[in-house]
């Protein structure tokens, strides 16, 4: 045991002497805790003439007919658009857009506050194809490039190839190299973008979205060339893939290529969104451990995922697959079976994600949200506070940095 800690105590002190040789403020994602940022919402008055993205379902966003399962916590921000919705008093419900920049300063404000590393920017591949996307997405990236240097907080570029067509994997190369130039990313004295995410003595981007089976019509060929061409760049490279990846499980392409690619990458980053809840979860553990058995032997890093509950009932109707949050058990269960598992960092789904209700940012508190009839809003248990996740969030962040004092049981405020 003694011997463990010294060990433990050594690669602590190695990560923090490495941290403070590089002019990156996030040289490795090792020891950090990282959440997902969606940042795709839109109202519509906010600018980007997007309508009420996202918030909206089928056309329509009004009592009744919404995307969103939960619904955030208004009172500290500077813009607010008003909606259809309104409270039990009849006054007016509120929500956000991060079009904006006072939004986005918020965001990363919390993530300070609560001691949360920082976040993957999501880019849409089937959205930047388009004007109105590009722009929106341009812009929502713009303002978390200032905010994540002005809090201090690591930022990464993730891109989702969701909706992508062949042929478009030159369309995001060209996009990176427009990204790299604008945000200094390959810069070697880290002046520009002091706190972008680094790993394996290089700035690292995220593609999300290789090797599912749910037939996408971009395939491992068009997969292959977009990490060639980031390696060829610079770049290191994580790569998220289905759950049961290394079986070829349920929702994974039964093909080697997929193996193939991933060890050429940095980075294997699951999705486990959905897959188990809290009753199910020790029978998955399984599956994490020996996934990072794979990668050892492979010498790929691996991140396991964490997410704190799910809900997409105003999105797939009012029977549709919920996993209950049960009071940040089941996400603080996930984080205890991340490290017993050996991950040296995690990623969180998700930072603003309230149409799946993956959300961990500030949401409405269960007597405080909105009238919703013919619908349902999943609310934040007012004795833990709309900020509880934040809070959990930052727990584990301290963690994985090496702090002691915590466990399997879940942390008390």
């Amino acid at each position: 045991m003694k011997s463990a800690f010294i060990f433990l105590t050594v690669c602590i002190l190695t990560f923090h002497a490495d941290a403070q040789k590089s002019p990156f403020h996030y040289p490795t994602y090792k020891g950090l805790v990282m959440a997902g940022y969606q940042g795709w919402f839109n109202t519509s008055t906010d600018g980007a003439d997007r309508g009420w993205h996202h918030y909206q379902r089928r056309g329509t966003f009004a009592p009744g007919s919404c995307e969103i399962d939960l619904w955030p916590d208004m009172r500290e921000y500077k813009k607010q658009y008003a909606t259809p919705f309104r409270y039990a008093d009849s006054s007016v419900a509120n929500v956000f857009s991060p079009y904006d920049k006072s939004t986005v300063d918020l965001h990363f404000k919390w993530m300070k506050d609560y001691g949360i590393d920082g976040v993957f920017m999501q880019r849409f591949v089937g959205e930047i194809r388009n004007p109105s996307g590009q722009r929106h997405f341009n812009t929502v990236l713009k303002n978390a490039m200032a905010a994540a240097k002005r809090n201090d907080r690591a930022i990464c570029i993730m891109y989702d190839l969701s909706g992508m067509r062949p042929g478009e994997e030159q369309l995001l190369l060209h996009d990176i190299d427009t990204l790299a130039a604008t945000y200094g990313l390959l810069e070697k004295d880290g002046k520009t973008s002091p706190t972008y995410l680094h790993h394996n003595g290089k700035p690292l981007v995220t593609v999300w979205g290789v090797g599912f089976n749910d037939n996408r019509q971009y395939g491992f060929t068009e997969a292959a060339t977009i990490v060639a061409g980031l390696k060829q760049r610079g770049f290191s490279v994580m790569l998220g893939v289905p759950t049961y990846w290394r079986e070829f499980g349920s929702d994974a392409l039964h093909d080697q290529a997929l193996h193939d690619i991933l060890k050429q990458v940095d980075i294997v980053a699951p999705w486990l969104v959905g897959r188990y809840d809290q009753t199910a979860y020790p029978d998955f553990h399984p599956t994490i451990e020996k996934d990072i058995q794979w990668c050892k032997a492979n010498k790929v890093d691996y991140v396991p995922l964490a997410f704190p509950g799910f809900s997409w009932r105003n999105m797939n109707g009012p029977n549709a697959h919920t996993i209950a949050r049960n009071k940040g058990a089941f996400f603080w269960q996930q984080v205890a079976g991340a490290k017993a598992a050996g991950a040296e960092m995690l990623y969180i789904a998700m930072f603003d994600e309230m149409n799946e209700g993956t959300s961990i940012f500030k949401c409405a508190t269960t007597s405080q949200l909105p009238l919703h009839p013919g619908g349902v809003f999943v609310g934040i248990e007012d004795e833990l506070g709309s900020d509880y996740y934040l809070w959990l969030a930052g727990q584990a962040a301290r963690w994985f940095h090496g702090k002691p004092g915590y466990s399997a049981q879940q942390p008390k405020r």
